[in-house]
């Protein structure tokens, strides 16, 4: 008695032979690791430089919560929170205008832009703590009169010198903002019956604000550190309060890097606000929005605890 052989495949009892399994070799990448060796070294280097240089590090933290270190904090973000307010609020005027098909209008955003955007800031600032010299008065009529070094104060100078200023970068990015949309939604709407105004609130600028905000917030973080060149018409933000405190206390150098801590954590506090706004005005855009910060570190997280668990089992 005979067993049943397949002709095609033969013994029934013979599994036929899988494929042999494929040894993956990963690339070494050797130049990354010297490159990371040096990078390393150099930042150490400088490290230890700062370490051994003459500078008083526990100066830093004695002075970093002072009352006049906060204040000139709370300044700095005020002047900040107002001079990008007028930028904003500015710069989308100057866009509309220039857009407009009146050549007058376009001519003066136009004229406007070309003007701030062409001398330095710190420039017009002096322009303005020093234009006493051209008007002597400053008259609103029954409003207001005053002589012009009363009424141009620090403040008042520091805020028009920016915002002022501010406008004019303002106005080129709401302007490539509102290019950005398709003409034929302007058509539509306007086929719907809608003004030119209500069009641009409620279609153009809606859809524009995705390619607004990113370099918004660039501004902002800009404007954050421009602060610091009011100093010079003497209006006491962060960076002039730590010369103050600097000059009197004799160290001059820690004040410094003080001022620069404090910069650096209100930047980073602003970029965190940046992103998130980024992320809510993409998502017209995006299908499926990218991952914020915490959901990329609890990925990795249950990512490694799910690793461990199978390497023990």
């Amino acid at each position: 008695m005979t067993a049943d052989i397949d002709k095609t495949t033969g013994p029934a009892s013979t599994p036929p032979a899988g494929p042999e399994a494929i040894k993956a070799i990963p690339v070494r990448h050797y130049g990354r690791y010297v490159s990371a060796v040096i990078t390393l070294a150099l930042l150490a280097g400088v490290v230890y430089a700062f370490s051994q240089g003459r500078i008083n590090w526990g100066t830093i933290p004695d002075y970093f919560f002072d009352d006049r270190v906060l204040g000139g904090v709370g300044k700095t973000l005020l002047m900040t929170v107002l001079a990008m307010t007028i930028g904003i609020v500015g710069g989308i005027l100057l866009a509309v205008m220039r857009l407009s098909k009146n050549p007058v209008t376009s001519s003066i955003a136009w004229f406007y832009i070309w003007f701030f955007r062409g001398t330095p800031v710190l420039v017009q600032l002096v322009v303005w703590f020093n234009l006493g010299l051209v008007f002597e008065y400053i008259n609103l009529g029954p409003f207001y009169k005053d002589e012009w070094s009363d009424f141009m104060t620090p403040f008042l100078t520091a805020l028009l010198g920016l915002g002022l200023n501010e406008a004019a970068y303002m106005a080129e990015i709401c302007r490539a903002g509102l290019l950005s949309v398709d003409e034929g939604q302007t058509e539509a709407s306007h086929a719907l019956g809608m003004s030119h105004s209500k069009t641009l609130r409620r279609i153009v600028i809606p859809q524009a604000m995705r390619v607004i905000v990113p370099p918004t917030g660039n501004e902002v973080i800009n404007m954050l550190k421009t602060t610091s060149l009011v100093s010079i018409v003497q209006y006491s933000e962060l960076f002039r309060v730590a010369q103050d405190i600097g000059q009197t206390s004799g160290a001059p150098a820690e004040m410094l890097f003080l001022a620069a801590t404090w910069y650096l954590l209100l930047t980073s506090v602003f970029s965190v606000g940046q992103y998130y706004l980024e992320r809510y005005y993409a998502r017209g855009a995006s299908r499926q929005l990218p991952a914020t910060p915490w959901q990329k570190i609890k990925a990795n997280m249950l990512s490694l605890s799910s690793r461990s668990k199978g390497g023990i089992a």
